[in-house]
């Protein structure tokens, strides 16, 4: 049961859908039930809305765009800023709000108030800062003046694991550039979204500029966008059987895309690591926001001669986590966002046990309400067990050894995924092969977490394209124009 702060606080959220500067509700009425995963109960209900809604949602970006393009850039740096402040105001309400919908532990949702209000702080100082040149071309016989302009309205489509975080690393780089915005969030976690969509309004962001539509309808909402002819831009954060599909309908449009897919990140342990720092990344790298972050660790790549010592010291410190709602003080591990995430959990355990595996602490479901399952340590995972080739989102950490570098580098790059990386070694050397070697966008080197605004998120091969965050983050968002002016002195 929600208490009296959590009632107060959910009923100040708004339910509508944002479009033009407005809370309207959906065509016909419809609501869909939003549910707090520890306990399954409803907390909210939103509008739910209809393709017209969406239709109406890009009329407001499209109309929108060319006011806000205009827009001097220090104005936009400044209502940027006005949210990050507005943010930090409201950080304690907008903590416990992801919390309250999507389950993470409140230290951990603070965590991400902290970084998502990064994104907006970062962007609004890059914002007066994007460069063109001009100078004589080689020839003599004129000026090339090389100009940077906003790509037009955009289609955000964010995931349910981190509700603020994923919104601003769109948002802002997009208003940045001076692109107007219609942001889809997920429908497990839309509160957060809504709520940040009021802080915008509040910092004085225009009507139009941003727009919030919230659907169950995903599939013909977003088609139907994505086929506008006025849309320019495509960033989504998910799967990347959704994303491939997405780019399929984003293809006769040519339209600007980010994607932001799966990952299936390797742990690399070398012998010569620093077991304090490894088991402390893994920790880090493993249990964050319950495993359900597309940076978690996946595959614990740990060499044979220190496996035992390191399986010893992750299962002691797992033994010791504090299960239970993300509320609760001193809570690590809360639910799984909802009962497929956990029947997932339990499945890919018991294939990986029945393949000759070992679990040393939890591997089950846990019962009662909510969707809980222990966090779980499996070691001596072996080959061709499917925990090693799916993302597994969970609390579950899989051990599997390995004998020498390229051994170690063979199974690290086992996959179709290149998202992030994390190696543990003392040597500078070893590192520096492993910067080269490792087929990933990110890597961590003796660290557990990686994410900056500062810095560009992005994987290769099917984990992803293009990148958020740091400067390339904004460019995702602009164009580039080549003009070439007659010689003034011709």
């Amino acid at each position: 049961m929600t208490d009296s702060r959590e009632s107060e606080l959910l009923a100040s959220v708004p339910t509508g859908l944002l479009i033009n500067g407005e809370w309207r509700a959906a065509t016909g009425g419809k609501t869909v039930d939003v549910n707090d995963p520890s306990t399954g109960e409803v907390i909210h209900q939103i509008a739910d809305a209809t393709v017209d809604d969406g239709i109406a949602a890009m009329d407001a970006a499209a109309d929108a765009f060319p006011s806000w393009a205009a827009t001097p850039s220090r104005e936009r740096a400044e209502i940027l800023r006005r949210a990050f402040d507005l943010l930090q105001e409201r950080k304690e309400d907008i903590a416990l709000l992801m919390t309250l919908e999507m389950g993470k532990p409140l230290a951990e949702a603070r965590g991400e108030v902290g970084y998502g209000g990064e994104f907006l702080r970062w962007f609004s100082e890059v914002t007066a800062h994007t460069q063109g040149r001009y100078g004589a071309n080689p020839e003599g016989t004129g000026r090339m003046i090389v100009s940077q302009h906003p790509v037009g309205p955009c289609y955000l489509i964010t995931p349910w694991n981190f509700p603020l975080a994923m919104a601003t690393r769109k948002i802002a780089p997009a208003l940045a550039a001076g692109c107007t915005v219609v942001i889809k969030p997920a429908t497990l976690t839309p509160l957060t979204t809504l709520f940040f969509a009021q802080i915008l309004q509040d910092a004085g962001l225009p009507a139009g500029v941003v727009n919030v539509v919230t659907t169950t309808n995903t599939g013909p909402v977003s088609e139907r966008i994505i086929s506008d002819p006025r849309l320019r831009k495509l960033s989504f954060t998910g799967s990347t059987p959704v994303g491939v599909k997405l780019l399929q309908q984003a293809a006769p449009g040519v339209l600007r895309t980010s994607m932001e897919l799966g990952g299936n990140a390797p742990f690399v342990v070398f012998d010569d690591a620093d077991l304090d720092k490894a088991v402390e990344g893994a920790m880090l790298a493993k249990f964050r926001n319950i495993g359900q972050a597309c940076t978690a660790a996946n595959r614990f790549i740990v060499q044979r001669s220190v496996v035992a010592e390191f399986t010893r010291r992750v299962t002691e410190r797992v033994q010791g986590m504090k299960i239970g709602r993300g509320t609760d003080e001193g809570v690590q591990i809360g639910p799984l966002i909802d009962d497929r995430a956990v029947d997932k959990a339990k499945t890919l355990v018991g294939d990986a046990v029945e393949r000759g595996a070992t679990v040393t602490v939890g591997g089950s479901p846990i019962d009662g309400p909510g969707t809980f399952f222990e966090p779980t340590v499996v070691s001596d995972v072996q080959p061709g067990s499917d925990i090693l080739r799916e993302e597994i989102f969970g609390p579950v950490l899989a051990i599997i050894p390995f004998d020498d570098e390229d051994d170690a580098v063979r199974l690290a790059n086992d996959t179709e995924y290149g998202l992030v990386s994390y190696v543990f070694t003392e040597s500078l050397a070893r590192g520096q092969r492993m910067i080269d070697k490792l087929e990933t966008g990110m890597m961590g080197l003796n660290v557990g977490v990686v994410s900056n605004a500062a810095a560009p998120f992005g994987g290769w091969k099917q984990s992803g394209l293009g990148r958020e965050g740091g400067d390339e983050g904004i460019h995702e968002y602009l164009q580039t124009k080549y003009t070439l002016t007659a010689n003034p002195y011709a």
